[in-house]
């Protein structure tokens, strides 16, 4: 799946680790996708945000997350001690794309599917995360690397590094590839609205979650 943004990868961040402003996307964008946007369903009650969207070359839409929760920072694998956790979750919404020309007529785009939206979620959590023991100068090298891993296991989530978690989809059961680390959890699965989803979070539970379509994305900004 070729992008030219990714779901909050190497997002840019202010001294201390807090996110720029900057970062934060209008609404615009999620107005352009012309599939539906997912997040938690009406049980969560706590503040949801916009994060970004993801583009091919000729501008379209492909994929964009939501944010719930805590807005997340950079921080260490479990923070530094007596520091509140956070506890957020964002979901990925990816459009199901089956292999199509570039918009220019050269090429293939590749076809969208589960592991794109575990591969974006897995790098979306690892954009918030920090080993402790890092010079800072070495995170660039780290997360290359964590980067290549996440696509490893993304590619193959039949493997034993996934275990399977029932969830309710608009409120009908539905079934989602899981894994947890160190940094968090991750969690990717499909729809019958045309979309595949992709979940991260930390400091909050993936089990009692449930998703559901996003009535009116504008309500968000």
């Amino acid at each position: 799946m070729e992008t030219t943004s990714r779901v909050g990868a190497q997002a840019p961040a202010a001294e201390g680790g807090q996110q720029l402003p900057s970062v934060r996307r209008t609404v615009d964008g999620y107005l352009r996708a012309p599939f539906p946007w997912y997040g938690l369903d009406e049980a969560f009650t706590g503040p949801r945000w916009l994060m970004q969207v993801g583009t091919a070359a000729d501008g379209a839409v492909e994929h964009g997350s939501i944010g719930h929760g805590d807005e997340p920072s950079v921080r260490v694998e479990s923070g530094a001690a007596g520091e509140p956790r956070e506890k957020f979750a964002v979901v990925v919404t990816v459009a199901a794309q089956p292999s199509r020309r570039s918009a220019d007529g050269t090429g293939l785009l590749e076809a969208t599917s589960v592991s794109s939206a575990a591969w974006l979620a897995g790098v979306g959590l690892l954009s918030f995360t920090w080993p402790g023991q890092m010079d800072h100068s070495l995170r660039d090298d780290w997360l290359e690397q964590q980067t290549e891993t996440a696509w490893a296991l993304a590619d193959d989530l039949d493997g034993p590094e996934w275990t399977r978690l029932s969830l309710p989809v608009d409120g009908v059961a539905a079934s989602f590839h899981y894994r947890e680390s160190e940094y968090g959890w991750v969690l990717a699965g499909t729809t019958e609205a045309g979309v595949h989803l992709g979940a991260y979070g930390r400091g909050m539970s993936a089990y009692g979650l449930g998703f559901a379509a996003v009535k009116d994305i504008a309500a968000y900004a």
